[in-house]
């Protein structure tokens, strides 16, 4: 047995705001380094720092603190500075932006003491029916993937933040969310190489950290997804690559592992198959089942004691790389909104010779009210966030819709008013569509919503402040869309 814990070796989630007095003494008992923070742990700015602070000093001078603040739809602390998606980037397509923004995104978190940003993502997203990465992604092309991600990263590790890219070998040829079952890409080897592997290999350099991805590719690991399998992180990350920076695994808790290999299996099976840390969420006693599973897999050999110390070494050099500790960035804060603010616009795209219609024109904006949160991305933009883009807008009736999925064209009035069909929804819309006949379609989320409907299109590639202030300055006319969608959506 090694002469470090094995919780040193495992990421926990916490309840609340707060740090409490129970949830502390559980993360000093269990040699806690490693939390991952939630929205439900975002409070105000203050309550945030109070959390930090108080975190900070329970975990010690290696703490490792990490956030999904990828961009998009995927922003966990909304009073930061809120980043384009990735495809919103890889819309406007420029490197230098893609830079700027990384450098912008680490700086505010930074400002809070959070060192450890799981982003960005490297998935080459070539499936529009994938249910989970979407916009999150780049591009459908590797070359681009990697030449933005890379620039992206580089301008995080600038400041100082920790960059985990993911989902590593690659989750962008899924039709399954892995949240909530388990997917599997049946390529070969040579497949893998030229498309969902690329852009890791090319950033492995580059990259202090990758997370693993819940899926299987049975022509190299038929048996076992890729956070547990040897032969994806041992054989091609590890041995194939020599890649020996941090391995992080997705969260165990996800269906796709823990309801067929249970946590305490999961969390030794990942280590052995060459991770360094697990994320264990859940209660204090799940995460125990993890922490405990490793203690006892050291103990009888199932792991060696030096597993154990290579793990715990790389972790104690990412910390002492990118050290938890806040540092003011308000000198930064209002040109960062800004340059935020312009990255989203850059992005805007329009299809198919989409065009603002005239402020003086009857229209009817037909919207879903609301759209609950699933959990990986934020609630969607609320309808009246959608009838708030038509204000200057003198003739405007709205039709709000209780699922926009469930929409019969044929009860649309035919009453020469044109008619805009306003998505704030994830989900793709289904064969339903195929029948509508908007004069104009704004897809403010899923930029793949726009190959269900004909007719012209626009795309924000997300909703944050920016997304919706670029949109509303094309609709009145102030600006052009000028972002490039990636083939196949063209």
């Amino acid at each position: 047995m090694s002469n470090f814990d094995p919780g040193r070796l495992v990421m926990v989630d916490i309840p609340g705001k707060t740090l409490d007095a129970e949830t502390a003494t559980f993360l000093r008992e269990q040699h806690i380094r490693a939390v991952c923070l939630f929205r439900k742990n975002i409070g105000t700015e203050a309550e945030v720092r109070t959390l930090m602070r108080d975190l900070i000093e329970v975990l010690g001078p290696d703490a490792l603190i990490g956030i999904d603040q990828e961009g998009g739809a995927v922003v966990r602390v909304t009073f930061l500075p809120q980043p384009p998606s990735a495809m919103a980037l890889g819309a406007s397509g420029g490197a230098d932006r893609a830079e700027a923004v990384g450098a912008a995104v680490a700086r505010g978190l930074k400002s809070l003491g959070i060192n450890w940003n799981f982003a960005p993502v490297l998935d080459v997203n070539n499936n529009p029916a994938n249910p989970v990465i979407g916009e999150r992604s780049f591009s459908n092309d590797p070359v681009e993937v990697s030449r933005l991600a890379s620039a992206w990263m580089r301008g995080s590790l600038r400041e100082g933040v920790a960059c985990c890219v993911k989902h590593f070998p690659g989750h962008g040829d899924t039709h399954v969310d892995s949240h909530h079952a388990l997917p599997t890409v049946d390529k070969s080897r040579a497949e893998l190489n030229a498309l969902e592997l690329a852009p890791f290999k090319a950033l492995a350099g580059q990259a202090p950290a990758m997370m693993t991805a819940h899926i299987v590719y049975p022509q190299i690991d038929p048996e076992r997804p890729a956070t547990l399998s040897p032969a994806l992180i041992g054989g091609i990350l590890r041995g194939d690559w020599g890649y020996d920076g941090v391995v992080i695994t997705d969260a165990l808790m996800m269906k796709a592992v823990a309801e067929r290999f249970g946590y305490a299996r999961s969390a030794v099976m990942a280590l052995q198959a060459g991770a360094d840390m697990v994320l264990a969420q859940g209660s204090p006693a799940e995460q125990l089942v993890a922490i405990n599973a490793l203690r006892e897999a050291f103990a009888s050999g199932a792991l060696t004691a030096h597993q154990g110390e290579v793990a715990n070494a790389r972790l104690d050099e990412l910390a002492a790389a990118y050290p938890a500790r806040a540092v003011d960035d308000s000198a930064a804060r209002a040109a960062d909104h800004a340059l935020m603010s312009e990255a989203w616009a850059a992005g805007l795209t329009a299809l198919r010779g989409a065009t603002p219609p005239a402020l003086n024109a009857p229209i009817r904006v037909i919207v879903q009210g609301d759209v609950p949160t699933d959990m990986v991305s934020e609630a969607g933009p609320t309808g009246r966030q959608a009838v708030a883009l038509f204000e200057a807008f003198t003739d405007a009736q709205v039709q709000m819709v209780d699922d926009i999925a469930q929409l019969d064209w044929a009860t649309v009035p035919k009453d020469g008013r044109l008619n805009v069909l306003v998505s704030t929804r994830r989900a793709r819309y289904g064969l339903t569509a195929s029948e509508w006949r908007p004069d104009l379609h704004l897809s403010l989320w899923n930029p793949y919503q726009a190959l269900d409907v004909h007719g012209p299109t626009v795309l924000t590639w997300g909703f944050a402040p920016g997304a919706l202030a670029g949109l509303r300055a094309w609709l009145e006319g102030k600006t052009q869309a000028t972002g490039r969608a990636p083939q196949g959506l063209q």
